[in-house]
């Protein structure tokens, strides 16, 4: 079997070290979840010997058939692979690399788990939680209602430029992963707190020149960690006593259009997915709704 030398977070890799930091931002994953990733990535770096942004497919093809003639179980290199797409996918959405190394790699279908969801009313909580009263608030608050009304990732939410809003017209244009460019609706409630935070809140916040619209206290463009730090103070003042990442509010965008009666194909364009499959996932979250349509309405339901 391989070995693999461990090392302290401050001595992994920038990209690795990046991604444990979104691992547990954005996705909220426990430290042994993120210690597995980290195993996982570490251990193809440090088999590869070559910098992240060099690694191709070839180099992960071979990093598996390795582990196969090691003896590890088909299981446990699935898991393996599953960690490393979600590392490089990662990366590309980033643009660390140009390309997923793994994206043509096949593997043996996994389960999916569903995403975690906020109820309607656990959303409004934290959203009257953030009471824009204060130049850093009407920034969170613009932030939460973005992220909630348009069903943003994180990184795009803080890559939003001033000429990314159209106000008028009443949509944003959204970079998303591989440099995909989508225009998602500017719902009333998104739009009336943006509208406060860039005529008031950012002109405080604003030091210099810069087009982000979301700012640190210094001026400069806010960071995941920083956002990360203000979500978890407004949870805590909700009173909402669930884990909240900035990705459980895309989760419950999509969902709750869904359980709204939204079409699906709508809600992918509005994700940015790619492939329709990635959406239907949120079609399974509603499940006792589907069996109490089949309880009052077949006729071998009652």
């Amino acid at each position: 079997m391989m070995s693999m030398h461990l090392t302290g977070e401050k001595e992994l890799p920038f990209e690795v070290r990046e991604f444990v930091f979104y691992l547990r931002a954005e996705r909220g994953a426990s430290e042994n979840t993120v210690d597995a990733y980290k195993r996982d990535v570490m251990q193809l770096l440090e088999w590869c010997k070559k910098p992240v942004k060099n690694i191709e497919r070839r180099d992960v093809e071979n990093f598996l058939d390795a582990l196969r003639e090691a003896g590890l179980s088909p299981r446990s290199i699935a898991r393996k692979l599953s960690s490393l797409r979600v590392f490089f996918r990662f990366l590309e959405g980033e643009e660390f690399i140009d390309r997923d190394p793994t994206e043509l790699i096949e593997s043996p279908k996994l389960a999916k788990v569903l995403p975690d969801v906020l109820e309607v009313e656990e959303v409004l909580r934290i959203l009257e939680a953030c009471n824009p009263c204060d130049p850093m608030s009407e920034r969170d608050r613009a932030a939460l209602e973005l992220l909630y009304g348009c069903g943003l990732r994180i990184s795009e939410l803080l890559n939003l430029r001033v000429d990314d809003v159209f106000f008028e017209q009443g949509f944003i244009r959204v970079r998303g992963k591989g440099k995909k460019e989508r225009l998602v609706p500017l719902g009333p409630y998104a739009k009336e707190a943006l509208l406060k935070y860039m005529k008031k809140g950012r002109e405080v916040l604003k030091k210099g020149k810069t087009e982000y619209i979301f700012l640190n206290r210094n001026g400069g463009k806010l960071s995941r960690m920083g956002f990360w730090k203000r979500l978890q103070h407004w949870v805590a003042l909700s009173g909402v006593k669930r884990r909240v990442t900035p990705h459980t509010f895309r989760h419950s965008f999509a969902t709750h259009l869904l359980e709204g009666g939204a079409d699906l194909r709508a809600v992918q364009v509005m994700l940015g997915h790619a492939d329709i499959s990635t959406t239907q996932i949120y079609t399974h979250v509603d499940r006792e709704y589907l069996k109490e349509t089949i309880a009052l309405y077949h006729p071998r339901g009652r």
